[in-house]
C-alpha cells in the first residue's frame, strides 16, 4: 500500500509540467487483474510501473513454468554488457524449433518491445496477453497463430532506468534509456548491423520467418486524441506495395475496430511539420531501411510500427497495446493467406529502377484528424512563440499532410554485384539480412563489368550512430576482363532484390558505403617524389602528343592551375601507370543488363 502511494505521488509530481489529460475509461480496463496467477508487476503497481530486467526475466520463467507445453524461452543474443536477450516462443502443439515455426501451417506473429527501452509498453502488454494464454483465458489465440515475443530488445538501455529519461512521456515511473550501452540507437541499425541486439532480431526473422512483425514504440511529438498510432510505408511510396495494400484493406480496418470497441482511438503514424504550430500540417514520413519498418518494407517482411501516444497515461497505453496485439492476432489468423500471396508477389518483383531517397512534397494532401486544442503565447523562457496544449478535443476536417512524395534519387538496379574477398564482414552482414551470396569458383574471365568511380564526396562534420557518414556522386567505368575467383557474387534476381541494391549501391543513403564501410578508398598511401616525376612526365608528354596538348590547354585556360605547381604535378601523376588505381574507386563491381 505504501509503495503504491509513493508511486502515485511520484506520478503526480512528474506529470505537473505536462499538458492536461483527457479523461479515459475504456473497456480494456477489464483486462487487468489485481491478484491471481501470473499477475504482472505492471498490474500490481496499478498500471504505473514496469519491472526491471531481473524481474522481467523472472516473469518469463514463471510463464514457461505455468505452461511448459506451449511456452519456451530461448536466448537469441547477448548485449555487449553481457545481458541475455530472451524471446518467448508460444506454440499450441509445443513445436518450438526454428524449423517448426518457419514451416508451421499457422501464421506467426513476432512482437518486439523495448528497442527504445524507455518506450516499454509492449513488454507489459505482451506479458498480460501471454498470461491470459497460459492461464487458459485465451485458448483461442494459439489455436490460430504462433507467437514470438521479445519483451526487451535493448536490455542494457532498459537498465539505465530513471524517472528522468523521457521528459515528454507519462510513465512508467521508471523507464529505460533510448540507446544501448554503446549509445547506439538500435532503430537506426537495420542496415549497418553494428549492434548485437539488431543482429539478434534479424537472425530471428531469417530463421523463424514470421508472417507479421510488430515493433512497439512510444511517440515524442505533439498532443492529439489518438492513444495508439501505427503504420507502415504507404502504398505510393512502398517497395512492397502489395503488402501495404493487404495491410491497408484487411488488417487496418480490423485492428482499428478492435481498438475502438475497447475504448481506444487508433490513429495514423504521422509526425508534425512544426511542433509549435500544429495547424501547419503533418509530416507523412516514409521510413528508410535503417528503421525496422523501412527495412521490412524493402525486405518484403510485413512490418507494423506502433507508436503509442506519449502523453497518454502508461496504463492506457499498455492496455491499448494489448488490444492492438489482440486485433493483430485475429487479423493475421483471418488474412494470413492474402499476406503470404502479397509477399510472394513482392519477391517476384525485380524493379529496373529503385527510388533510394525521397523529399517532402511542396504541396500537401489533406486528412481528417482528431487533434487537441492549443494556444500560442510569447515565452519569456525561450524568447519565442510557444504552443500550450489545453486538453480539449479539436477536430480538423482538412488538416494538411505533407507526404514524402518527391523523388530525390533513383538508381539503376544492376543484374548483380561482385564483392572482393577482402570484405568478408560485408558478406556476413548480407547473409544476416537474408541475402543469398555465392562464392565465385570459376577461373573464367568475366567481361563487361563496371566500377563506380567517386567524382565528388563529402564526409559528415560530426559522427552519427558512431560513424562518420559519407555521401558521394559517382560515374561508372568499364573494368578490364579478369578472373574473379574467390570473389562473392550477389544477384539481384532473388527475393530481397531491392534490399540488395540499397545495401550495395553507393548512392543509396543507407548503403554500407554511406555508413562508412569502405572509407579506406579515400586514403592514398603511395606518393611520388618530384625528382622522379618531373623527368618521367617530360618523357610521357613527349611520347603522347594528345596528352601534351591537353596539358598545355589546361595551363592556358586555368590560371589557378597554371600557377599551382602541386596541381600540375598531381595532374601528371594521375596520368602515369604508377598512380594508385584503387583510389576513389568503389571496390564492389556491377554487372548491368543489356
Amino acid at each position: 500500500m505504501i509503495a503504491s502511494i509513493i508511486m502515485l505521488s511520484a506520478t503526480i509530481s512528474m506529470d505537473a509540467y505536462l499538458p492536461p489529460q483527457m479523461a479515459w475509461e475504456g473497456k480494456s480496463l477489464q483486462l487487468m487483474q489485481e491478484n491471481g496467477p501470473l499477475t504482472t508487476d505492471f498490474e500490481l503497481s496499478g498500471g504505473l510501473a514496469s519491472p526491471d530486467y531481473s524481474q522481467t526475466m523472472a516473469f518469463v520463467e514463471r510463464l514457461v513454468a505455468a505452461n511448459p507445453t506451449q511456452f519456451k524461452a530461448v536466448d537469441i543474443g547477448k548485449s555487449n554488457v553481457g545481458r541475455t536477450i530472451k524471446m518467448l516462443v508460444a506454440s499450441e502443439q509445443g513445436k518450438f524449433s526454428q524449423g517448426d515455426i518457419a514451416n508451421s501451417a499457422k501464421p506467426t506473429l513476432l512482437i518486439q518491445s523495448g528497442i527504445h527501452a524507455g518506450e516499454i509498453d509492449g513488454k507489459d502488454a505482451g506479458f498480460m496477453l501471454l498470461r491470459d494464454i497460459a492461464t487458459g483465458k485465451r485458448l483461442d489465440i494459439l489455436s490460430r497463430v504462433n507467437i514470438l515475443f521479445v519483451p526487451i530488445l535493448n536490455v542494457d538501455g532498459h537498465e539505465r532506468r530513471s524517472e528522468f529519461n523521457r521528459i515528454n512521456q507519462r510513465g512508467p515511473i521508471k523507464m529505460g534509456f533510448r540507446t544501448n550501452a554503446n549509445n547506439l540507437n538500435l532503430n537506426r541499425d537495420y542496415t549497418k548491423l553494428d549492434t548485437p541486439e539488431v543482429r539478434a532480431i534479424l537472425a530471428v526473422i531469417k530463421d523463424y520467418k514470421p508472417d507479421l512483425y510488430v515493433d512497439v514504440h512510444v511517440t515524442d511529438g505533439a498532443d492529439y486524441q489518438y492513444d495508439v498510432t501505427y503504420g507502415y510505408n504507404p502504398q505510393f511510396a512502398s517497395e512492397s506495395p502489395a503488402i501495404a495494400k493487404v495491410l491497408d484493406e484487411h488488417f487496418k480496418p480490423h485492428i482499428d475496430d478492435t481498438l475502438m470497441k475497447k475504448g481506444h482511438i487508433a490513429g495514423p503514424l504521422v509526425f508534425v511539420m512544426n511542433k509549435r504550430d500544429f495547424k501547419q500540417g503533418l509530416a507523412g514520413w516514409v521510413a528508410t531501411p535503417r528503421f525496422s519498418n523501412g527495412w521490412g518494407d524493402l525486405a518484403s517482411v510485413p512490418t507494423i510500427l506502433v507508436e503509442n501516444h506519449s502523453l497518454k497515461p502508461y496504463k492506457q497505453r499498455v492496455l491499448g497495446t494489448y488490444v492492438f496485439l489482440d486485433g493483430a492476432v485475429s487479423a493475421l489468423a483471418k488474412d494470413h493467406t492474402l499476406l503470404k500471396e502479397a509477399v510472394s508477389q513482392e519477391f517476384a518483383n525485380k524493379p529496373a529502377k529503385l527510388v533510394v531517397q525521397r523529399r517532402y512534397a511542396k504541396q500537401p494532401d489533406h486528412i481528417q484528424f482528431k487533434g487537441i486544442t492549443y494556444k500560442h503565447f510569447d515565452s519569456a523562457i525561450s524568447g519565442q512563440m510557444e504552443a500550450k496544449y489545453l486538453g480539449k478535443p479539436e477536430f480538423y476536417d482538412k488538416l494538411p499532410i505533407f507526404w514524402q512524395k518527391d523523388v530525390a534519387k533513383t538508381v539503376t538496379v544492376p543484374n548483380a554485384f561482385y564483392i572482393p574477398p577482402a570484405y568478408p564482414h560485408i558478406v556476413e552482414k548480407l547473409k544476416l539480412h537474408g541475402v543469398l551470396v555465392e562464392k565465385v569458383t570459376s577461373h573464367d574471365e568475366i567481361v563487361g563489368l563496371q566500377q563506380a568511380v567517386i567524382t565528388q564526396y563529402s564526409f559528415a562534420s560530426s559522427p552519427f550512430e558512431g560513424r562518420f557518414r559519407v555521401s558521394a556522386e559517382v560515374a561508372f567505368d568499364e573494368v578490364p576482363a579478369s578472373s574473379l575467383t574467390h570473389w562473392y557474387y550477389v544477384s539481384t534476381n532473388q527475393d530481397k532484390s531491392e534490399l540488395v541494391t540499397h545495401l550495395l549501391h553507393p548512392e543509396a543513403p543507407d548503403s554500407f558505403f554511406q555508413w562508412g564501410e569502405f572509407n579506406t578508398i579515400f586514403q592514398r598511401t603511395e606518393y611520388v617524389e618530384n625528382y622522379a616525376l618531373e623527368p618521367y612526365a617530360r618523357s610521357m608528354l613527349k611520347n603522347n602528343p594528345a596528352m601534351a596538348l591537353e596539358f598545355d590547354k589546361k595551363i592556358r585556360e586555368d590560371s589557378e592551375f597554371a600557377n599551382n605547381a602541386k596541381a600540375r604535378l598531381d595532374w601528371l601523376y594521375k596520368k602515369t601507370p604508377f598512380y594508385d588505381q584503387a583510389y576513389l574507386k568503389y571496390p564492389v563491381l556491377f554487372e548491368f543488363g543489356e
